[in-house]
């Protein structure tokens, strides 16, 4: 099925005047995986514009995940490739940083361990990226707990420790699979603003998986819609009349809930 792309947003312009094109931070190029018998991705192709948000969103097992992970070189598929600012992708990079569902701390360090051990890796001084990671460690409303471990914290606290390590490496490109689903509802509207100010204020292309079709049209400049398996795309929507009302202002907006509609109409004959 061909990929089709849709603007719910009016736009005003000369229409002598093409729209320009996003600038692209990642390609997947027909992409094609299978794990033995199942055959998950055909042929998909996407492009993720940079310094934006990309979400991924269909039904349960189409793939979303598996093609997060061969972004970040983590899984190579078995044909088609990845173009991350125009480098194929052979493997994992310091240009992407993976923000894992089930938080993968390290159990036995400190808060700010945790935040710094990207950097430590790299053989960066002590002194400098504890630093970086107190910043991000405040960015993600977490001061004061440098020093406590994991076990010390709930669980939104600990996806909050996953971000900040993410962002402290300073990656282009931020991988996040369904990073939100293990914390209460309220824990989850607030991280969801708060990733809002994120992809407005660092500057990197994030890419996020979600089951969550109110989440996605919350928090995406780009929703791409997958097909079940073997997946493809079968649409990408660019919402943007309501991208500057307001975090708050948002979920009341007319076409927040004619994309949050449509996007169901699109899925629902795919739920099983």
């Amino acid at each position: 099925m061909a990929m089709s792309q849709t603007n719910l947003a009016s736009v005003q312009s000369a229409p002598s005047v093409a729209a320009a094109e996003p600038d692209v931070a990642v390609s997947a190029r027909q992409i094609s995986k299978t794990y033995g018998e199942v055959e998950a991705l055909r042929s998909l192709s996407l492009e993720f514009p940079r310094g934006q948000l990309t979400s991924l969103l269909g039904p349960s097992g189409c793939g979303k995940t598996t093609l997060l992970k061969i972004v970040a070189g983590l899984l190579e598929p078995d044909s088609g490739e990845i173009l991350v600012n125009g480098k194929a992708v052979t493997g994992p990079g310091p240009d992407r940083a993976f923000v894992f569902q089930d938080f993968a701390l390290l159990p036995w360090a400190s808060v700010i361990r945790n935040v710094a051990f990207g950097l430590e890796l790299r053989g960066v001084a002590k002194s400098e990226r504890e630093d970086v990671a107190r910043k991000y460690i405040g960015n993600v409303g977490l001061a004061g707990f440098e020093n406590a471990y994991p076990h010390e914290l709930s669980g939104g606290m600990r996806q909050r420790v996953g971000l900040a390590r993410a962002l402290s490496v300073d990656a282009d490109v931020l991988l996040m699979d369904e990073p939100f689903s293990a914390v209460d509802e309220q824990t989850r509207r607030k991280f969801q603003e708060d990733l809002l100010s994120l992809v407005q204020n660092e500057n990197k292309t994030f890419i996020f998986v979600t089951h969550s079709i109110e989440e996605a049209v919350y928090v995406s400049d780009q929703i791409a819609i997958l097909l079940p398996r073997p997946s493809r795309v079968l649409e990408v929507i660019r919402p943007s009349g309501f991208r500057d009302s307001g975090a708050v202002n948002i979920r009341r907006d007319p076409e927040y809930l004619d994309i949050v509609d449509k996007i169901w109409a699109s899925l629902r004959s795919y739920v099983e």
